[in-house]
This record gives structure tokens, sequence and C-alpha cells, in this order.
């Protein structure tokens, strides 16, 4: 199968995706082989909160409508005329261990993988079982080719070339002991970060809430810190929060929430108690660390942009995205960390470019 044609394949996928809106599905009846795809997704909608609480019906709507947005045919040409594929080349099996924080959020190595030319053996999360196997149905049906580029694993990864795991700092160490040997990509924690100036418009925040209360926090692209001039104004934040206010109303979300709230209140550190803050929503707690808790958002007060600036450098390795305005180094616009384009590697790492450069018996591992 040439690149042309899994081009081809990839850009009636997104065709189909593109009946998902962030609020509704409106069906095409031009898209080719819709059916029964477009039901099964929508069934999978309708219930997949049966099975994990945090995969919301608007958040998956969500997840489909902004790889529909992804997946325009000139943002796959842009995407895809970055590398030189060659169709001559050996593909390897690629096995690929998926987090499943938030839904389809291992697509994009999926991807990677077979418009690579390589074989894809993927270990799905528990979390995130359904989505990802009807995409690949929907390739296959396109076209018949796709099935051998495409499997789903249940058991141990065997007979593999390479690896590409997404985990916790805690699974990553786990991952190189397993997978050390084979090529690799291997991920661990991250967080993204927006920098705030107090000069930020209404719709900036509103657009900052998103990237904070999108998918519950719960992905490594959501904010989980702000860094904020010394006597910033939170309340302008907190009433921009709230257009996310039903979000106390998920079990699930709100157990997290009280649990925290309890835990901060009861610290012996006053200082910890008296820079608590709180909307009856989201806390926001004073820290220099990066990973909050759910329902909870960090901040760290800066007295000179410059010291903001030299601890990112100093903690890139940290830091998926950085949200802001005010001229931080490869910062990004608000509202747009869950609206990643194609080209936008996790880590910043270019999967593409590890999956096309392997050969055989050759260590190319990044981690």
């Amino acid at each position: 199968m040439t690149i042309n044609e899994r081009k081809k394949s990839l850009i009636e996928l997104g065709k189909f995706l593109n009946q998902f809106k962030k609020n509704k599905i409106v069906k095409d009846s031009s898209v080719k082989n819709n059916e029964p795809f477009l039901d099964v997704i929508s069934h999978i909608i309708k219930y997949a909160k049966e099975q994990n609480p945090w995969f919301t019906p608007e958040n998956i709507r969500y997840a489909l409508a902004s790889w529909a947005e992804a997946l325009q045919p000139e943002k796959i040409e842009k995407w895809l005329s970055l590398y030189k594929f060659s169709d001559k080349t050996p593909s390897k099996n690629i096995g690929v261990i998926m987090a499943g924080n938030i839904p389809l959020v291992g697509f994009h190595d999926f991807l990677s993988t077979i418009m690579s030319g390589n074989k894809i053996k993927a270990k799905l999360s528990s979390n995130d079982k359904q989505l990802l196997p009807v995409l690949a149905k929907f390739l296959i049906k396109s076209n018949p080719e796709f099935e051998k580029l495409i499997s789903f694993e249940e058991d141990k990864l065997k007979d593999i070339d390479a690896v590409i795991a997404t985990g916790s700092d805690n699974t990553a160490r786990y991952f190189e002991y397993y997978f050390g040997k084979y090529p690799h990509i291997i991920r661990k924690n991250r967080n993204s970060v927006a920098v705030l100036t107090g000069d930020e418009t209404a719709e900036d925040l509103e657009n900052l809430a998103d990237d904070i209360m999108r998918y519950f926090g719960l992905g490594c692209r959501n904010v989980s810190k702000i860094f904020v001039p010394r006597n910033y104004d939170f309340n302008k934040l907190f009433k921009a929060l709230l257009k996310y206010k039903d979000l106390i109303n998920y079990r699930k979300y709100a157990n997290n929430y009280d649990y925290n709230k309890a835990v901060y209140l009861m610290s012996t550190d006053a200082h910890e108690r008296n820079s608590l803050l709180d909307n009856g929503l989201v806390l926001l707690k004073e820290d220099t660390h990066y990973a909050s808790p759910i329902g909870t958002l960090f901040y760290e007060f800066y007295d000179n942009l410059d010291d903001v600036k030299k601890i990112l450098a100093k903690d890139k390795d940290k830091i998926q995205a950085v949200v802001s305005k005010a001229g931080i180094p490869g910062e990004i616009p608000f509202g747009k960390t869950q609206q990643p384009e194609l080209w936008d590697y996790a880590d910043g790492v270019d999967t593409m470019k590890f999956l096309l450069n392997l050969k055989d018996k050759e260590n190319l591992s990044v981690s």
C-alpha cells in the first residue's frame, strides 16, 4: 500500500469524524462506508460513562470533533509533506502501549505508525478500549490492506521491533526494564502550565478555563498550574472557571474535589491553609509542583517574567505545553491545549521521524 493510498483513507476517516460536533452528531450521507460505524460510535458515546465515568458524552464528542479538525485534507498534506516515504521499506512491528486518561489519547501514535507504513501492535488501556478499534475497522473498510498493519493485543507484546509507551513516571521504569532493549519512545509524566500577566481579557480567561477543565483536567495537555504576578486578582479567573460549574454534579469529580479540600484544610501548615482559594468548583492552591490533583489548580507568584522563563527552561522535561501571551518561548494561545495539530508531537519527540528511521538492530531510543 502506497503512502498516497494511506493518505486517501486518512482523508476519508477525517470526513467520517467530521460528523461529530462538539455538542451533537450531524449525519453526512456523502461519507463513504458510513454504516454501521456511525451507529456503533453513537452507541459507545451514549454508554461509555457506564464503563468509565470520566468519559462523558460531551468529552467523547469533543475528542472526535478535535480529531476531525486535525484530519482536514490540507493538514494531512502538510503533516506528511514533512517526511520522505519509501513504499519499498519493509515494515516493522511496533508495540504501542497507550494511556487511557482521556478519549483517544493514543490515536496520534496509532496514526503515525500506520501512516509510516509500519505495523502496529496496540495495547489499549482498559479505560479506553472501544473507540479506537472502531476507527481502525473504518480504515480497513476503506482499504482492506490496512488489516495487515493493525492488530490489538490483549496479552504481552511479542514479536516487536520497536516500542512506543506512554504512562506515569512509575510505569516508565517498568517500560524501561522490559522494553529498553528495543528502539523506543517512552513517555513519562508531563503537565501543562499557563503564565498570566493580569492583562488577559475575559475571552482569554474563558479559553483558559477550557485548557484547565476540559476532560476534568485529566490530560497532560490540561493546564494544572498557573504562574501569576504577585497581588494577582483571582476573581476574574474564578468567574471564567464557572462556565464549567456543572462538573461539580459529576460524582467522581465532586468526590475528588471534596477529598482534596478536606486534606488541605486539615493541613498543619498555616500558610498552606491560608493560601487555599475556593469557588465551590475548583481549589486554587499555592504550590511549586506542577501536577495538581483533580479539582485543584496550583498557582505560583512571580515578580519578574524572566524568572518564570528560567524556571520553565530548567523544568522543560516536565512541561507538555505553555499557555500564554506574555512572550514565553514556545507558548500557545489560550484555549488550544486540547487541539494539537498532527505535527505537534507529545514531549516534543517526532514520532514519525522515529518510525521512518528504524533500522534493523539499530537502537534509536528516545526516553
